[in-house]
């Protein structure tokens, strides 16, 4: 992999987890009510099928 390619992967994965902090973050701050409709949302889409 060039030098270039590896920085490119670095910068994904950083970005990746800063995203991933901030729904974090976001989610601790939710009501039941909003965590359940999220939950619903991301269920109808397919995001809990490997559950």
């Amino acid at each position: 992999m060039s030098h270039f390619q590896h920085s490119l992967n670095d910068d994904s994965d950083y970005k990746r987890e800063e995203i991933i902090r901030k729904i974090e973050h976001a989610i601790e701050h939710m009501t039941l009510k909003e965590l359940e409709a999220l939950s619903y949302d991301m269920f109808t889409k397919g995001y809990f099928d490997n559950f």
